[in-house]
């Protein structure tokens, strides 16, 4: 394996009016491709603005982040944008699908933004339905499907640009446990087909599904391991 993430001495800090914020304060860390790691911490541990980080949304007050061996923390946000349709998916706790378009439509819409012709849209967005399971709900919308289902929608959007890295925002936030477990068995599936992902959860049980956890508390990294074989996934 090759390492796609690596990080140096990254720290991100923010101004409230007198006040710095120190969200981050030097994490290195190195994620090999293929790997399912999930990133745990409690409220304010830094763990959501790692996050904003690793997904290229937002850029280090210090350190170095390469990703897929490419230098991004000190690229322009042009550049970063065009890294993330082009590197990265992502799964939100909350969605964000059209409500009005179609399953079909709502996971096309990155390969829109990269230009690519409709027809091969489509079939690259049936594609990776029927990879979820959803091949029958194409031409459904959002509002007319279940919740689990809409999630499923959400990683075959992620999905669409084949990107390098799948980041998964508490996926199962918005989710029963039946419906979690569903979505995580997806996630696991992916992983075993070689798809790299990182998830960030606050969900004990959740976490376990990864291959290695990553613990955050004020802003470093408190604990690092694998989780034994013998886990749910």
């Amino acid at each position: 394996m090759t390492e796609i993430i690596r990080t140096e001495g990254i720290q991100k800090f923010y101004h409230l009016g007198a006040e710095t914020v120190r969200a981050v304060r030097g994490i290195d860390l190195l994620i090999e491709r293929e790997e399912f790691v999930a990133v745990m911490g409690p409220s304010g541990s830094g763990k959501s603005t790692f996050m904003n980080v690793l997904g290229c949304l937002d850029t280090p007050t210090a350190g170095k982040y390469w990703l897929n061996g490419q230098l991004v923390s000190e690229l322009s946000e042009d550049e970063l944008a065009r890294v993330r349709n082009r590197e990265i998916g992502f799964v939100f706790q909350t969605f964000n699908l059209l409500p009005r378009a179609t399953c079909l439509h709502n996971v096309e819409l990155p390969l829109v933004y990269a230009g690519i012709p409709a027809k091969e849209r489509r079939e690259r967005a049936a594609a990776k339905l029927e990879l979820v399971g959803l091949g029958d709900r194409m031409d459904h919308k959002p509002p007319e499907i279940s919740g689990g289902q809409r999630q499923r929608v959400a990683v075959a959007r992620a999905l669409v640009n084949e990107p390098a890295l799948l980041l998964a925002d508490e996926p199962t936030g918005n989710l029963d446990s039946a419906t979690s477990t569903e979505i995580m068995d997806v996630l696991t599936t992916l992983n075993g087909d070689g798809q790299t992902i990182v998830l960030v959860t606050h969900e004990h049980d959740i976490a376990e599904y990864a291959k290695r956890q990553v613990h955050l508390r004020d802003g470093v990294i408190e604990k690092d391991f694998l989780n034994a074989p013998s886990g749910v996934a």
